[in-house]
């Protein structure tokens, strides 16, 4: 790779000139240095998060997009690359003195091989589309955001996203074989290969999930998988989340691993039944849904076992779909949730984290005894399977200092992940909302790491700074503010920027 940028840029004319220098060869139209037109890039799904940047570009080609890279990199000028705008993490959130390049151009499905059961995808593919693809072919995309619809798989491999599927069929970096990425110097590599295994550094697992800190998406490569015979949902109601969260252990402990198993708390209940009409009791305290798919026999047996199992761990009521458009409406509820949540308060404040399964009952109740505490109630909608849990606090930015009580919520939330054993991102990401916690889960040892690496692909800092991994005198002012953790290393140089103050505004975003 190339040394640090050599001219750097400062602000006011800078901004004509890199205009000037991008419509040389992208269309003028898409150069973007009016303030009004910049607004709807100022943030991602996290809209409490907000920020304007120098200039927004949207290339039509790879060679356009590498230039921009050379450019800015060249002036050292920081790059936020953005996908469709759907992440929760205000990763996507732009630099003040940088340009936000938007790959939502790149939407051609390059390749289908039915063979191989792959697909060659440039980044701005809405994940939906995928599997609408591969459908004639008898196959599909496994992970599922319940953004699917709109999010793309560029920014599914920046975050590692997961889904309802997820627990059977993995995150996206168990279903990604290639990436093709530029480097912060406007170099094209490529990572992975649709083989078995590929020469050089084994970088692909490092690439999912790191937040357009290392590169940018240009092309992926992804597994495709044989759409199941059958698919069934068991849909069981609960006095208390204590015995669904049992009941999700008890699941997994028989030896079956369903396809999705998702719960849903009173208040999700409720607001998802009033929008969808999906179906679901009302009177419940918690929800589960638990979908078995594979052969038509070994469904069957599942589902009657899975049935049983709920029946004896304390559910009210159960349910089987007893037809595929059952079972979509079934899952039309729970993917259309936070939306539905949005209904029923002004504003929400979606977190994400994860535990170990055999600890969801106990985290289920302390996050009830902090609802208390902070006032707010909290709406949980959840992969219950793999832990991931995504607890929606209600508040009201109209009511002076609820956000701020909110956001201190959230946190406490993902440092009670930490302390039982799990961890405070499973498909979001850090972005800008977790920044602080990063110094709860890792040491400075750890995070010295993370910046090595962050170096060794950009040593300039110039790819989405501020993002992912905090300065280490951040960690340390949080730590003097949280005496139970400990520092154990030396200070760290970062080129993260300080993270910004948050602007309360209705999230409608969904996980």
């Amino acid at each position: 790779m190339s040394t640090q940028p050599t001219t750097p840029v400062g602000t006011g004319s800078d901004r004509a000139r890199l205009a000037a220098l991008f419509r040389e060869f992208i269309d003028p139209e898409y150069v973007i240095e009016d303030r009004e037109t910049q607004r709807v890039y100022e943030c991602d799904g996290l809209s409490m998060y907000c920020e304007e940047p120098m200039l927004v570009v949207l290339p039509d080609t790879i060679d356009q997009a590498q230039r921009v890279m050379k450019i800015c990199h060249q002036y050292g000028v920081p790059v936020v690359a953005r996908g469709a705008g759907t992440g929760l993490c205000a990763g996507a959130m732009p630099h003040p003195d940088g340009v936000v390049l938007s790959m939502a151009k790149f939407t051609r499905i390059l390749d289908i091989d039915p063979v191989a059961r792959t697909a060659r995808l440039e980044p701005g593919v809405r994940n939906l589309s995928i599997s609408e693809a591969a459908a004639p072919f008898g196959l599909y995309y496994a992970p599922d955001p319940s953004s699917q619809i709109a999010c793309t798989i560029g920014g599914n491999v920046a975050e590692n996203s997961g889904g309802v599927h997820c627990l059977k069929y993995g995150l996206t970096v168990h279903n990604v074989l290639r990436i093709e990425i530029l480097t912060v110097e406007g170099e094209r590599v490529t990572i992975g290969s649709e083989a078995l295994d590929s020469a050089g550094f084994d970088l692909l697992a490092l690439l999912n999930g790191s937040e357009g800190l290392l590169g940018i998406t240009t092309e992926v490569t992804v597994k495709l998988l044989p759409a199941p015979e059958k698919a069934q949902v068991v849909m069981a109601a609960f006095d208390s989340v204590e015995d669904a969260g049992n009941a999700v252990s008890a699941v997994i402990s028989n030896g079956i691993i369903p396809g999705g198993l998702e719960m849903m708390d009173s208040v999700a209940i409720s607001a998802a039944e009033d929008f969808c009409q999906a179906g679901y009791p009302k009177e419940a305290n918690a929800l589960l849904l638990c979908e078995l798919d594979g052969s038509v026999a070994e469904v069957e047996e599942q589902i009657d076992t899975v049935d049983r199992l709920f029946r004896q761990l304390k559910a009210t009521s159960t349910r089987v779909s007893a037809s595929e458009a059952e079972r979509l409406l079934m899952w039309k509820g729970r993917k259309a949730a936070f939306p539905a949540v949005g209904r029923v308060s002004p504003d929400y404040y979606c977190m994400d984290g994860t535990i170990p399964r055999s600890q969801l009952a106990h985290v289920l109740v302390e996050i009830e005894k902090m609802s208390r505490h902070y006032g707010l109630r909290v709406a949980n909608v959840f992969h219950a399977g793999d832990g991931n849990l995504h607890p929606l606090i209600l508040f009201d930015a109209n009511v002076p200092g609820e956000f701020e009580k909110s956001e201190e919520f959230g946190g406490k939330i993902l440092e009670l992940c930490v302390a039982v054993g799990g961890c405070i991102t499973g498909e979001h990401g850090v972005g800008v909302e977790k920044i602080r916690q990063m110094a709860v889960q890792f040491d400075d040892r750890e995070l010295k790491q993370f910046h090595a690496v962050k170096a060794a692909f950009d040593p300039g800092g110039t790819l989405n700074p501020g993002k992912g991994v905090p300065m280490l005198k951040h960690c340390q002012e949080y730590r003097s503010l949280n005496p139970d953790l400990e520092p154990n290393d030396q200070p760290v140089v970062s080129n993260a920027h300080d993270r910004p103050a948050a602007r309360s505004s209705h999230q409608a975003g969904r996980p």
